[in-house]
């Protein structure tokens, strides 16, 4: 997953570079995300967290492949989390997302449709645990814990990836709407060294509403 990922950003990179001269666009966007954790728990239960609003924002590029077919590369600060269910236990984990968004946009009226699908990575920053009774834990990042780590604090891996759809419209003044969702692909829990019957399973999800405006 991550030699793919790392992939797919390096041919971004180079179409960025060997097209500037060739109506590359830079734009910038920022909008809500409702994001959840969904997955299997310990014993192998359905997740039933709920949805948390979040703040996305950051930079896009528009990089033409063929007409109205772009390449989207983007860099995106985002929240994730989760209120987990039975103790509404609040978390909040900040990430920098790099989606790579192959998008369709053909004419529709004075301005554009946009309708994209492609993968991201993301890498947390930090994240915090805002319990009922407002005391708050800081976050901690491993791949492999113990199990004595394991119900001493919070810990998460620190890297996430997946994929991300959007639905869109930019008008002709180049500001633009857009529905987004993500679904995220890799396991964000570490794992118990030792404990073979472990079921969990934390992925990222969430879907959300951004504007944007392109340069």
């Amino acid at each position: 997953m991550k030699l793919l990922a790392a992939g797919i950003l390096f041919t971004a990179a180079v179409q960025a570079q060997t097209t500037k001269s060739n109506g590359v666009s830079f734009g910038i966007r920022a909008g809500v995300n409702f994001q959840n954790i969904n997955g299997r728990s310990f014993s192998d239960n359905k997740l039933e967290n709920k949805l948390v609003p979040r703040l996305q924002a950051g930079v896009t590029a528009d990089v033409p492949l063929a007409d109205d077919f772009y390449l989207q590369p983007g860099l995106l600060y985002s929240g994730k989390g989760t209120k987990f269910k039975g103790s509404n236990d609040v978390l909040n984990i900040s990430y920098l997302d790099v989606p790579v968004t192959f998008l369709y946009k053909p004419v529709l009226g004075k301005g554009r449709m946009m309708l994209g699908v492609g993968p991201y990575v993301g890498f947390a920053l930090n994240g915090k645990v805002t319990q009922e009774d407002g005391d708050k834990s800081t976050v901690k990042f491993k791949n492999t814990i113990t199990a004595s780590e394991a119900i001493s604090d919070y810990y998460y891996r620190r890297m996430d990836a997946g994929a991300n759809l959007l639905f869109g419209y930019e008008m002709s003044s180049r500001l633009s709407l857009q529905l987004n969702a993500q679904l995220g692909l890799q396991k964000i829990n570490p794992v118990i060294e030792g404990v073979s019957n472990d079921n969990t399973a934390y992925r990222n999800t969430g879907f959300g509403l951004s504007l944007g405006y392109h340069f």
